[in-house]
């Protein structure tokens, strides 16, 4: 199975290793693992201001920050990701359309969990990710 890990580096994505590193199934040799990264583009301006090199070391510096310790997590529990990757833009835009391209056949990140009523009002980039992936997704509370 081709599966895409969408990670962040907050507490949500430690649960989503934790959760892959409890289930022995999931490091099976038959699983194939992507890790992404999506890093919110720097407002228009400020990219202007701080020139392309600047704001292209900051993506990168950005995604380093989350997927270095989602490898070390990930090896600590004995999976293997075959590739990293970032992307610059709207996480759940990013996420879905990695995904769709990729034509993985899962997707899996953790989840904040909030409530009905909260989602509705602020969104979240995990109900974002579920209303425009055409790929399952599995959210790890």
């Amino acid at each position: 199975m081709k599966i895409l890990l969408a990670v962040d580096g907050s507490e949500y994505t430690a649960r989503m290793l934790d959760y892959l590193g409890a289930h022995k199934e999931w490091s099976n040799a038959g699983h194939a693992f992507t890790v992404f990264n999506a890093v919110l583009p720097v407002p228009h301006r400020a990219a202007a201001f701080a020139g392309p090199d600047l704001v292209h070391t900051y993506y990168d510096d950005e995604a380093r920050v989350v997927l270095e310790p989602v490898r070390a997590a990930l090896a600590a529990r004995g999976i293997e990701a075959a590739f990293f990757a970032h992307k610059v833009g709207h996480p759940a835009d990013e996420i879905a359309a990695f995904a769709e391209h990729g034509k993985f056949d899962l997707v899996i990140m953790g989840s904040r969990g909030h409530g009905a009523l909260t989602n509705l009002v602020l969104g979240s980039v995990a109900m974002k990710v579920l209303a425009r992936c055409t790929v399952p997704v599995l959210l790890v509370r």
